[in-house]
């Protein structure tokens, strides 16, 4: 009889470390397989979050701000815009700021789909975290076609409360005609990003 134990091959639950032993043997180094499995992880969580977005995204925009369709708000000229006149119909909603220079940059995209699409039922109302003396004077230069309003330091609670969670500018979100919120974007957004919400009312 042999001295020796008999060679048995392991099993999962005879060592944690099963996973290195395998990578060994074909030729991979411990580091080589760490990256792996952490690659993987990462694509998993990526993948995970957007589709946790769009689920949560389907969701009415009272659910998070219940007396939304009750705001009201003033324009740089002072008078009153209630977020009602939107209501049933499908809404851009943007936060900026005139000194947030890609807020500044975007605004000529929101402009041009406003435009375009105002016909197909679609309206763009921009959220000014800002001062009126400045929203005035930067709108006497350069005009925008769509309503402009005045959220004050209050909006960028409300836009947490929409979920810009990081609470920077710019921000962006859009409803459908039901009131459900569709896509959200956090930074400045992009003619693609505004192309795909044309199907999406």
């Amino acid at each position: 009889m042999s001295s020796h134990p008999e060679h048995t091959t392991p099993q999962a639950t005879d060592s944690p470390h099963l996973a290195e032993l395998e990578a060994a043997r074909g030729g991979l180094s411990r580091r080589t397989l760490l990256g792996v499995v952490a690659a993987v992880a990462v694509g998993a969580g990526a993948t995970a979050a957007w589709m946790r977005e769009r689920q949560s995204s389907a969701s009415a925009v009272t659910a998070t701000v219940p007396d939304f369709w009750a705001l009201q708000w003033q324009t740089p000229e002072g008078a009153e815009l209630s977020m009602q006149s939107f209501k049933g119909r499908p809404l851009l909603i943007n936060f900026w700021a005139t000194w947030c220079p890609p807020c500044v940059e975007e605004l000529p995209l929101m402009n041009a789909f406003y435009q375009e699409n105002k016909g197909n039922g679609w309206q763009v109302l921009g959220l000014a975290v800002d001062k009126p003396a400045q929203v005035k004077a930067f709108l006497t230069q350069r005009p925008l076609a769509f309503p402009i309003a005045m959220a004050g330091l209050g909006g960028t609670d409300l836009s947490r409360k929409l979920g810009n969670l990081a609470g920077g500018l710019p921000f962006t979100i859009a409803l459908d005609g039901r009131g459900s919120v569709i896509e959200r974007k956090m930074g400045q957004v992009t003619a693609n990003d505004l192309q795909a919400l044309r199907g999406l009312k």
